[in-house]
């Protein structure tokens, strides 16, 4: 009889399960496929291509541009198509969540929905960046709600992976925390130069150059807080692998990310490939340190919770119940 009511709740955790693990999967293939799609967003405005299709939502007023296809519309062209099937997947991502409510964390459900106003938003500012002729702010906030929506599908993908904490996680979710937002500013700087061709302008006119020497310059906080990140975790004993080889990871992603910006800038941005890469590097980059923050409150919150619980046991010890009192 045991066995029986054992092997029932064991199905029922199970079958509760299911609907968090799908939802896990299509949040790391989303994530993923956004990290393409930002590749091929920098690989468009490289090579020119960001008004190859001069009309918007279709190109040439064709779903596929056949007649007019050659690699700058298929640049633009797929970089449409990548973003409306994540948009697919956003929208799925939130009726899923509302759907399995019961059955999943009281927070995924307004996360999705997050995602998904991010993603509707973002595709309004890519029809923005086409009818208003690539203009830089617009540019610059359709790259920034690209991260935006990455590491929320990151927070929610990580909040929900399997994880058990080791409680030495110390100070670094605050450390991991600054350093994630440092080089989602040092990201937008670099948009901002991108998209005003401040490099270009600076050593053809010497025009803008106080626009790339910010983005220059602001390496320096988001370097030395990922340092910080990956320098403690070194220094902090009994750290879970995790942790630990997320910060290995970022350290290595910092020192591939400033040598491809070193030679972005020695070759004047002439290396498509080199200029790509170093947006997809900052990409990942980002991503990594949004992994450890979230890995690292886990950490720190089942800490809180052990230590929560340690105090009540012992206080419990310290006043047992009176006689004659119900346990």
């Amino acid at each position: 009889m045991n066995e029986f009511v054992l092997k029932q709740q064991n199905d029922a955790a199970i079958e509760q399960q299911k609907p968090k693990e799908m939802i896990r999967r299509l949040v790391w293939r989303m994530s993923i496929a956004t990290l393409i799609l930002m590749a091929i967003g920098s690989a468009t405005r490289v090579m020119n291509a960001g008004l190859a299709c001069p009309d918007w939502p279709l190109c040439y007023g064709e779903l596929v541009p056949a007649k007019q296809m050659n690699l700058q519309v298929f640049l633009e062209w797929f970089h449409r198509l990548d973003a409306s099937l994540i948009g697919v997947s956003a929208i799925a991502l939130a009726g899923l969540s509302w759907w399995h409510r019961r059955s999943l964390p009281v927070w995924l459900p307004w996360a999705a929905s997050f995602a998904l106003f991010l993603i509707v938003f973002q595709g309004i500012l890519g029809g923005l960046t086409v009818t208003e002729l690539l203009r830089f702010d617009i540019v610059t906030a359709h790259l920034g709600t690209a991260l935006l929506f990455f590491t929320t599908l990151l927070v929610v993908g990580t909040a929900l992976a399997p994880y058990q904490g080791t409680g030495n996680a110390g100070k670094l979710p605050w450390i991991g925390l600054a350093a994630a937002v440092l080089v989602y500013v040092q990201s937008l700087l670099g948009a901002i130069v991108g998209s005003r061709w401040a490099l270009h302008q600076c050593f053809g006119t010497s025009e803008l150059c106080s626009v790339m020497y910010s983005h220059i310059f602001g390496l320096v906080p988001p370097t030395v807080a990922t340092l910080a990140v990956v320098l403690i975790s070194w220094r902090t004993p009994a750290l879970h692998p995790a942790l630990r080889r997320l910060a290995n990871m970022a350290g290595g992603l910092l020192g591939l990310q400033i040598l491809l910006g070193v030679a972005t800038f020695r070759l004047h941005l002439q290396v498509e490939p080199l200029t790509v890469s170093h947006q997809a590097i900052g990409a990942a980059l980002l991503g990594t340190l949004v992994g450890f923050t979230v890995l690292a409150l886990r950490d720190w919150a089942d800490n809180r919770e052990i230590n929560s619980l340690s105090v009540g046991l012992a206080t419990n010890s310290l006043n047992p119940p009176a006689k004659g009192s119900n346990p």
